[in-house]
């Protein structure tokens, strides 16, 4: 496992599996500028990063992350310069190709909601807690929620807890669908890695093409989008792991894949 650690986020990679725990415990992880560019950073290269299959959000402690680090912002002290590129987190986190998970383990708002919904898979404990909240502080928002969300739970919800934003629990936010799977707090950590498990144990390949077919399809057409899908599906008949997949299928055993 090689780990990597920052002022405050701590970035390990086992594998095909990467794993980035937001680390600001004693603020309840809350986001400060510090922690925008090392999380950019962080996923810009497991973005590049041809091993990383699946990449694991979370946060350290009892928290995800309640949005910007309020005490911070209020005091106005000088800190880290913020660019534009700082922002580019949940564009990262929704467009990489590795499949990425939000382990949300406690307060998820703000910004730190935002980040979640742009996860391919969002999975809570049962004491996990959310708000939107950004009108409550003068802003209107960032980390591309109003977008995400609109996709996920629908533009009417999505509008219903951006504007009249009020804390919810798991079991709401599971009943809304802005969940994909909620675990008991015993079991949680064990459950996401039941479902990392999983996914690593898919063709390389195939898993990645599966995470471009679905970014693909938000930005085209039908048509135009089975025409790509049709192209990159028989293109995949000609790798060595699909011939492996339909081998060890036939002779009931489990594939050995060579992302080739």
């Amino acid at each position: 496992m090689s780990s990597t650690g920052r002022e405050t986020i701590i970035y390990e990679k086992s594998g095909p599996v990467a794993r980035l725990m937001m680390n600001r415990p004693d603020r309840m992880n809350g986001m400060t500028n510090r922690m925008l560019a090392e999380t950019r950073d962080a996923l810009a290269a497991a973005a590049e990063d041809r091993e990383v299959r699946v990449l694991v959000l979370t946060g350290a402690g009892k928290s995800f992350c309640p949005g910007a680090d309020i005490g911070r912002v209020a005091s106005a002290a000088p800190g880290d310069p913020l660019t534009a590129d700082d922002f580019r987190v949940p564009i990262l986190l929704h467009n990489m190709p590795a499949v990425t998970i939000a382990a949300v383990n406690g307060a998820c708002a703000g910004a730190g909601l935002g980040w979640a919904l742009a996860c391919d898979f969002r999975f809570a404990a049962e004491s996990a807690r959310f708000n939107v909240a950004f009108l409550d502080v003068g802003v209107a928002g960032d980390m591309g929620g109003p977008w995400s969300l609109s996709r996920i739970v629908g533009s009417a919800r999505a509008r219903e807890l951006y504007f009249l934003a009020g804390k919810f629990d798991a079991a709401e936010a599971l009943r809304i669908g802005l969940l994909t799977r909620v675990f008991p707090d015993d079991r949680f950590q064990a459950e996401v890695d039941a479902i990392v498990n999983r996914l690593t144990d898919c063709a390389p390949i195939a898993l990645r093409t599966l995470k471009a077919n679905f970014i693909d399809s938000e930005r085209m057409d039908f048509a135009g989008y089975v025409a790509l899908e049709t192209e990159r599906h028989f293109r995949m008949f000609e790798t060595e792991d699909t011939r492996e997949a339909f081998a060890a299928k036939a002779q009931k055993r489990k594939p050995q894949f060579k992302d080739r």
